[in-house]
């Protein structure tokens, strides 16, 4: 669990997916890198949708944002789920890795990938 100074903003990790998410992320620098300045958005309130958007398609994907990892070129997604706690904290909850997204629409996969996560119900723990 990272937060924000302020504790108002906080990103977990899923506990099912945590290793193969934490391989991708200490992968090497780069990776590594790319990672610090998304959750530096994210807990710092920025907006920067190439970097973390909503992945707004239907009402099942309600709450669903995506870590974009290297644009145009690999192309990796992070899905994450947006929940906010009981004392009102944001949480992003990194869900589900998706490596090598092709192209600038959405697969029928990646539609299935960004479903499930909406249908996640996350109970936090510290």
């Amino acid at each position: 669990m990272i937060s924000s100074k302020d504790e108002k903003r906080a990103i977990y990790i899923d506990s099912i997916n945590k290793e193969e998410i934490l391989k991708y992320i200490k992968k090497d620098n780069r990776h590594h890198k790319k990672f610090l300045h998304i959750t530096e958005i994210i807990l710092g309130g920025f907006k920067n949708t190439d970097l973390y958007d909503k992945e707004d398609i239907n009402e099942k994907c309600k709450d669903v944002t995506a870590m974009k990892f290297f644009k145009g070129q690999e192309n990796d997604r992070i899905y994450c789920k947006e929940i906010h706690s009981a004392t009102g904290t944001h949480i992003v909850v990194t869900s589900i890795l998706h490596e090598r997204k092709k192209g600038n629409e959405l697969s029928s996969k990646e539609i299935a990938i960004i479903e499930k996560v909406g249908g996640y119900d996350y109970e936090i723990q510290r």
